[in-house]
């Protein structure tokens, strides 16, 4: 297998990070979004949307979109697991990462973007969009430092893919200048997940 990807992006560090948890280590490839290396038609033709990463298999096909590589890795790697073993502990995982991405990741993302412009020379920008999209965020960790207030971890009492998304969701929104690090039971559950050594 190989990997292509750009390690300081939210969705690149969550295979990394992965991957350091499992203890897997893979033959990579940096792509350079800032230079439009995921936009040429080589990259297209391993995921045709230019996202990274993605994932060559043994057999020559790919897999992109980060929850699904980490997934299937805890397929070929089932300890130690971070995606739940019963029907139920999955679901909940699963409800959370979505909530996660859909809630949090996406917003600070979109705020990036079309706030600072980054991506302008290739994308549509809208600044008004981009500060809707930061008060979509702010909201939402509202909920999440709430639901926190009751539980160590996002689905209970032990750590899963979940919280590693919602750790390089709100690391990477500082980077950015959406520090979201200011209620006290996120501060207190982000301070016992990057302390763990596949954050270091």
């Amino acid at each position: 297998m190989h990997l292509y990807t750009q390690s300081l992006s939210p969705n690149g560090q969550r295979v990394s990070t992965f991957l350091r948890e499992k203890g897997i280590e893979l033959p990579m490839t940096e792509i350079n979004l800032r230079a439009g290396e995921n936009l040429s038609d080589e990259y297209r033709q391993m995921n045709p949307f230019g996202r990274v990463p993605v994932l060559e298999l043994d057999d020559g096909s790919y897999l992109s979109e980060s929850q699904t590589i980490c997934r299937y890795l805890e397929g070929l790697h089932p300890d130690p697991n971070f995606f739940g073993t019963t029907d139920e502990e999955q679901a909940i995982i699963e409800m959370w990462s979505r909530r996660v991405e859909l809630n949090l990741m996406m917003p600070v993302a979109q705020a990036f973007r079309n706030i600072t412009g980054f991506f302008k020379d290739r994308e549509k920008v809208v600044p008004e969009w981009g500060e809707v999209s930061a008060e979509v965020a702010r909201d939402a960790v509202a909920i999440f430092n709430d639901h926190l207030g009751t539980s160590e971890y996002l689905t209970g009492n032990r750590y899963t893919i979940a919280d590693m998304t919602l750790a390089i969701t709100l690391n990477f929104a500082k980077e950015v200048g959406q520090d979201l690090l200011t209620s006290e039971h996120i501060v207190r559950w982000h301070k016992l997940v990057t302390g763990r050594p596949a954050f270091a």
